[in-house]
């Protein structure tokens, strides 16, 4: 039996983001476009998306979260951001995956979002 190995420490909780590829700022709009329902603020100033990873054949991976495990859309909300990701010309495949580690606070919300919701 073999075990998992474990986590390297000092490792970043948040994996990062391809930033220098050509196509992370229309990856970064299109998941400003997508909105949790119960919140008048788009899920990327939420701080709900963690990590956009885009390979060099133009896969785009992003890992994110919500806002609560129990949240009514979380079997939806993947699908959406997704949705608004796969129509950027030169996109090859979006996988979507949720993650509860580490859990979401207000503190990983932008300061535009603390603005619209009247936190600042």
């Amino acid at each position: 039996m073999t075990q998992s190995p474990e986590p390297l420490e000092g490792a970043p909780l948040i994996a990062p983001s391809t930033t220098d590829h050509p196509l992370f700022d229309q990856v970064v709009e299109a998941c400003r476009s997508v909105y949790d329902p119960e919140i008048p603020v788009n899920i990327y100033e939420l701080g709900l998306i963690y990590t956009i990873d885009i390979d060099g054949e133009n896969a785009v991976r992003v890992i994110m979260t919500l806002t609560a495990p129990g949240c009514p859309v979380a079997g939806e909300m993947p699908g959406w951001v997704a949705d608004a990701i796969e129509p950027i010309p030169g996109i090859k495949q979006v996988d979507v995956q949720l993650t509860w580690e580490p859990p979401w606070g207000m503190e990983m919300m932008s300061d535009e979002a603390r603005l619209e919701l009247g936190f600042m």
